[in-house]
Formats: C-alpha cells, structure tokens, sequence
C-alpha cells in the first residue's frame, strides 16, 4: 500500500463518517421524541438523561473521527 492510498482511504473515511455523524445528528433533532419513546419501552431514562446519553455519544463518535482519520489523513498531506 502506498501513501497516496492509504491518504485516500483516509480521507473517504472521514467523509463517510461525517455523513453518518450528521445523519444521526439529524435523526435526533427532527425524530427525538419517537426515538427517546421507542427507547423508553426498554430503558426508563429522563428526556434530559437520554439527551445527555445522545450528546456524550455523538461527542466521542467526533473525536473518533478527528483523532483517528482526519488527523492522519492531514499528516500524511504534509509529509507528501
């Protein structure tokens, strides 16, 4: 594997997982209400519980992404 495919593959990475951060992201915001019920049939969690479970989730999900593929992608553009 060379650099410029292992540069690619990361940056197709972080795009697909922007896409699916921004899905969920929307999910949440126009759905939140049926989520947190259907949810609610299993776990007994406040809307305010389960907002904070949501956001801490999306939160380490972003980093993930930051920390795993954005980052290498961006070293690898500026060694090559």
């Amino acid at each position: 594997m060379t650099i410029e495919t292992i540069r690619e593959m990361l940056g197709w990475c972080t795009l697909i997982n922007m896409g699916i951060l921004l899905h969920w992201f929307l999910i949440f915001t126009f759905a939140r209400d049926r989520i947190h019920r259907f949810h609610g049939r299993w776990f007994r969690l406040a809307p305010e519980r389960f907002d904070a479970i949501r956001y801490s989730g999306m939160a380490f999900y972003k980093l993930g992404i930051f920390l795993l593929n954005l980052v290498p992608y961006l070293a690898l553009r500026i060694i090559g």
